[in-house]
């Protein structure tokens, strides 16, 4: 059994994760992430805003721990960390299966029911 400062941890990760995903442009930053790693500037050019603004917007993905970013002189490198994402894919399919045995039995209930 995990210890509460583990948990806890654990919760405070994933309340940044999905801060990060809540986000239209940074879910937009993950996609072309997926594509492959790209410089800040190439990842900036598509996004309606400044560059800062979208420094800003990656390093709330690197603090998630979804992004990685690498720094070669003035050019910065980001990656996506798949990770973090198989962590929360664990962490989603752990409470998929409680949540769906709740439909089922609500589903029986109302077909009971119904009858």
């Amino acid at each position: 059994m995990p210890s509460r400062t583990s948990a806890a941890s654990t919760d405070a990760q994933l309340d940044r994760v999905f801060h990060a995903l809540a986000d239209r442009t940074r879910r937009s930053l993950l996609r072309r992430l997926a594509r492959g790693p790209a410089m800040v500037t190439e990842l900036a050019e598509p996004l309606p805003m400044s560059l800062p603004a979208v420094s800003k917007h990656l390093r709330v993905l690197e603090n998630a721990r979804l992004v990685s970013r690498r720094v070669d002189g003035r050019v910065h490198r980001c990656s996506l960390d798949t990770a973090t994402l198989n962590e929360v894919e664990t962490w989603l399919r752990e409470r998929r299966a409680f949540w769906e045995r709740n439909l089922d039995s609500l589903a029986a209930h109302f077909e009971h029911e119904d009858t």
